[in-house]
Formats: structure tokens, sequence, C-alpha cells
């Protein structure tokens, strides 16, 4: 056995599905059912009854769960030191950040803190928060910026930043791109380019929200995981989008970007920013780098 393989039975056994833990852990669920039956060929027993329908731990498998719970936070926690004692010595630390937040809060954010911590090497990974949040946990990130999950791991803590502004991306010679604002009744019968929601709920779930009200429902032409895949797709006709301001910042030529005029006040949080680290962990660079955005959180929010 290895430690691949109880993590991905402790995913399986919290999970109680394949699908779920494989995306949890950002591998495809053959490949996770293969780890967990090579486990239990070295145990010698089953620790998962499977079904068509359904998945349980076996009596074996209940008995075994807290103990490799254990021996994984034993292993993280040597991992963590290991790191930690190597990278006081080079002065890195490693930033993961979403798309947006890559282009719009983290430039700033960098340059406010190497102006007064000079010397620091930083390493950015720029990922879906459904990647960033298990290389956080696993300590291979020392912080992250991503939108917060619906259930935060009691490992992790979240500082919530701001939200960021939603804004329309259209094409340049389309005949709403001379308006100065749009309004979501504006976009009704527009074909839509709208994020995957698997992989993005949050920007997902921001077109979906604001067309709640609207008559009929909004009209979904195409589906794309990155940002910058939809603001390309916008560019070469094939719908108009529903972004955060900061993609405005990919350089996308043929897109025009539009203020959204929301009479909701709630429209306006629906894209939550947030930094996550691990809870209880010491890292006196980690806390320098956190300590900005809690100093110039207005200028940051103003910008987003």
């Amino acid at each position: 056995m290895d430690l691949s393989q109880l993590r991905c039975f402790v995913a399986v056994a919290e999970e109680l599905h394949f699908g779920r833990a494989a995306r949890r852990l950002d591998m495809l669920p053959s490949v996770l059912g293969r780890q967990v039956r090579q486990l239990e060929e070295s145990v010698g027993m089953p620790l998962l009854l499977r079904t068509t329908r359904n998945v349980a731990l076996s009596q074996d498998g209940a008995a075994l769960l807290d103990d490799v719970r254990k021996l994984l936070g034993q292993a993280d926690a040597l991992g963590r030191q290991f790191r930690d004692r190597g990278r006081r010595r080079a002065r890195i630390l490693r930033v993961g950040a979403i798309d947006t937040a890559a282009a719009g809060l983290v430039p700033d954010l960098l340059h406010d803190f190497q102006e007064q911590r000079t010397g620091v090497t930083v390493q950015l990974v720029e990922d879906k928060t459904v990647r960033l949040l298990p290389r956080l946990l696993s300590g291979r990130l020392d912080l992250v910026f991503v939108r917060p999950p619906a259930t935060v791991d009691k490992r992790i803590e979240l500082l919530e930043l701001f939200h960021e502004t939603p804004v329309v991306a259209l094409p340049s010679r389309h005949r709403l791109a001379k308006r100065r604002r749009l309004t979501v009744a504006a976009l009704v019968g527009q074909p839509l380019i709208v994020p995957d929601r698997a992989s993005r709920p949050h920007s997902h779930d921001l077109t979906m929200k604001l067309f709640e009200r609207a008559r009929p429902k909004p009209m979904i032409a195409q589906v794309a995981e990155e940002k910058q895949t939809i603001v390309n797709l916008v560019a070469a006709k094939l719908g108009l989008a529903i972004v955060p301001r900061w993609a405005s910042r990919f350089a996308v030529s043929g897109v025009r970007f539009i203020p959204l005029a929301l009479e909701n006040a709630m429209d306006l949080k629906l894209l939550p920013l947030a930094a996550a680290w691990l809870r209880g962990s010491r890292d006196p660079l980690r806390d320098e780098m956190i300590a900005v955005p809690r100093l110039r959180l207005s200028k940051y929010a103003a910008k987003a």
C-alpha cells in the first residue's frame, strides 16, 4: 500500500461516491477505483461494499478508517515540516489563485507585498478552486485565493475579502456593444456562454441567478471550463457572457466589456473571493502576505 491509495480510500469513504471522490482528488474515477482495489488487494480484505447504485464501508473498512486518517495526518505534518524547513532557507512562498484573481488581485498584491518584503520568491499557480484547495491541504501551496466552497474543510482557515463585479463580455461589433450599461433584460434572447458548473459553480450560478427573475430563461449556447476560453468564444461571435470584471484583463481583441446594471443589491454578492490557508499552521511569510489585503482591502475591492 502507499499514501496515494490511502487518500483514495478516505475520499471514497467520506463521499460514499466514486465520482464525487474523484472530483475532490482531481483524478479520473477509473484511476481512483484502481487505487482502491490495489489497496484492498494489499490488505487482503474488502474495505468498501459496492453495488450499481451505492457505496458503503465494509466492517473492516470502517474499523480502519480512523487509523488511516491519523496516519495520513502524521504523513502530511511530517511533509510540511520538511517543506517548511526548505522554504525558510529558500524564502519561497507558494500561492494559488483562480484565473480572475490571478489577473486582477495578485499583481497588485505582489507589488505591495514585495515593497515591504524584498528577497522573497513567490511561486504562483493559477487553477480552479476545486483543484487549489486539495493542493493547499496536501501542503503543496501555502496560500490560495479562491471562491469559498459551500462546505469548508475544518482544516482550512478562510478570510472572505470582497465580491467581484460582474460585467458583460460581447463582440465589439454586436448591436449592444455601444451601450454604456446593460441590464439582464437586455440579454434575454441572446445566446450565452457559461462556465461548466462542476468545476466553476460560482461563475456558472452567476448567470443562472441573475436570470432567475427574467422571462424567458437564459438561452445557453455554449458551456466551457476556462474564462479565457469563454472570452475567446465571445470574440468568435458564438455568444455573450457574464464574467467578473477582472476578466477584461485577458488580452483578447474583438471583445468589449460593459458594466451590468443590477437592481438587487444581493446580485452584487454572487462572486465572492476569499484567502485560504491551513488552520493552525505557522508560516511568518504567509502571514505577512495575508496582512497586506487586510490593510488594503478597500483599494483592492474598488478594482474588483
